[in-house]
């Protein structure tokens, strides 16, 4: 487990998948001035390429730069998008395995970095909103809500509260490490030294912009690929312009046996919670909520 953080801790920002927007960035960046951080940006962060934040080779030179920097207590994916999975074969991951375990934070496309850092590392990393993407950076403000839990969440100190959902598929408590993430990057990993492995776990599965037919494609594949097998549970957070999937993941899933909430705001939308990945977290069907148990490094068995 990564130590969490304390004001006046240096976060470095890395742009690992697409392009960002400047006026994003510079509110990001203010959020956490606000939080007592200071915040330092990698190179290729605006070096934009397309539908790619920059070329692959800088985009993982700043984030492995960022990530064997002592003096760096947490790198902070600036966006999502599409890239993530371009870099995983560019890092010197002993280099990476000899740095001391910080606080890597991101969503969506990062899904694919939580699933390197947890296999090749075996660093527990934060999935949440991030400094550049919606909730965090709109020009209102930060989503008072989302930003109260990051808050909670990176801090030492700070407990973040259960996420509660709207919908209970399988009934029953289940305890275990938190992994998945992102649907569509968890399928797009099967057959790699990253792909999915459930077997113990508590299971977070969550996406955007997909249709059900293709939900339903990209868990068949999960679920023919072994990823699931042996999973303690399961928790879907948002499907944000998904029409209604639950019937289709309640078809495909409930057969594991295995505990399932549903309409957890994890993902994508507004609210947007956290989740310790590689922590152990609890089901408890009876309150359809997902509670993380971080510990201290110290306290960690």
């Amino acid at each position: 487990m990564p130590r969490r953080l304390r004001p006046g801790d240096r976060v470095a920002l890395v742009a690992p998948s697409g392009p960002v927007d400047p006026e994003r960035l510079e509110r990001g960046v203010a959020v956490l001035g606000d939080l007592g951080l200071e915040v330092v940006l990698g190179s290729a962060v605006l070096a934009g390429e397309g539908y790619l934040a920059g070329p692959d080779a800088a985009r993982a030179a700043d984030l492995q730069e960022a990530w064997c920097d002592p003096s760096v207590a947490a790198v902070l994916c600036v966006r999502g998008g599409y890239g993530a999975t371009r870099l995983l074969g560019l890092l010197d991951w002993d280099a990476m395995a000899r740095a001391e375990p910080k606080v890597l934070l991101g969503s969506s496309d990062i899904t694919a970095l939580h699933r390197s850092f947890a296999t090749r590392l075996g660093v527990a990393t934060l999935f949440g909103p991030m400094p550049a993407s919606a909730t965090i950076s709109d020009p209102e403000g930060p989503e008072p809500v989302t930003f109260t839990h990051l808050r909670a969440a990176l801090f030492e100190g700070g407990t973040p509260g259960s996420v509660t959902g709207d919908a209970v598929l399988v009934p029953g408590r289940a305890e275990g490490p938190v992994t998945g993430g992102n649907l569509s990057l968890l399928a797009a990993l099967c057959g790699t030294p990253d792909a999915l492995r459930g077997e113990g776990r508590i299971v977070l599965l969550e996406d955007i912009d997909e249709a059900p037919y293709r939900i339903d494609r990209m868990v068949t594949q999960l679920l023919q690929a072994g990823c699931l097998d042996g999973v303690r549970g399961l928790v879907l957070g948002s499907w944000v312009n998904c029409g209604d999937p639950l019937p289709v993941l309640a078809e495909r899933l409930t057969p594991l046996g295995v505990p399932i909430i549903a309409g957890l705001p994890i993902g994508h939308g507004s609210p947007q919670f956290c989740v310790w990945m590689e922590a152990v977290g609890v089901i408890d069907a009876k309150s359809c909520s997902l509670s993380g148990m971080f510990r201290n490094p110290d306290e960690a068995p």
